[in-house]
């Protein structure tokens, strides 16, 4: 997760621009960026963040 930002709102952010501009799923960007997904939702959820398949975004 080194490409990606460390502070959680900027992680969250970052993400989110990334799934609404080049991703269709959350696995694609993991499997792209080589991110473990779990540890992605994990520390987002940490935050309150969760990820909605259906929107692909986290809110």
């Amino acid at each position: 997760m080194n490409e990606l930002p460390q502070d959680p709102m900027m992680l969250y952010s970052a993400v989110n621009m990334k799934l609404r501009d080049r991703y269709n799923s959350l696995d694609e960007l993991c499997a792209d960026l080589a991110i473990d997904r779990r540890e992605l939702e994990k520390r987002l959820a940490e935050v309150g963040f969760e990820y909605s398949e259906k929107l692909n975004k986290f809110w």
